[in-house]
């Protein structure tokens, strides 16, 4: 398959960027903040997360990159700018991991980017969608954001 709708066939990179979202979220399970509570939030943004969850794992892990020169190297610059927001998410874990734990540090800005541990990975497997020209995974990126980013955004204004 080729076009928009990607290539179909195992990603490494795709690999790597789910390693790079999930490690750091099996680690936070086991150290989450003081007062976290997940029993208030909305069941249809939950419902929207979770689809696009599974939406964007498969999408991610099923397409790879379209073969090398097929577009151009100006493609490069899409794939860089989604790294550098996967580094920039796996800062905010270590801000939050070295910190206190507090609902606080979990919500505040990082780089003035709002609700990071929300926005910076759907940002990225947005980036990453478009890099190796996969609309599901755009697509997914943009279902997991309004569930995921929704909720984030619910529990920093209740603070």
């Amino acid at each position: 398959m080729s076009g928009w709708w990607g290539w179909f066939g195992f990603s490494w990179i795709g690999l790597v960027f789910m390693l790079s979202l999930e490690v750091p979220n099996i680690i936070w399970a086991k150290h989450q903040p003081a007062g976290y509570d997940a029993s208030g939030e909305p069941r249809a943004l939950r419902v929207v997360e979770r689809i696009g969850q599974v939406l964007c794992t498969g999408a991610v892990l099923l397409f790879r990159p379209h073969p090398p020169g097929l577009f151009g190297a100006g493609w490069i610059w899409w794939l860089i700018a989604a790294i550098v927001l996967m580094v920039i998410y796996e800062g905010f874990w270590v801000r939050y991991f070295t910190g206190a734990h507090t609902l606080s540090d979990f919500y505040r800005p990082l780089f003035g980017v709002p609700l990071p541990g929300a926005t910076l990975p759907v940002m990225a497997f947005f980036l990453l969608g478009i890099y190796i020209r996969a609309l599901p995974l755009i697509i997914a990126a943009i279902i997991l954001g309004i569930g995921h980013i929704g909720i984030h955004r619910l529990h920093a204004r209740d603070l």
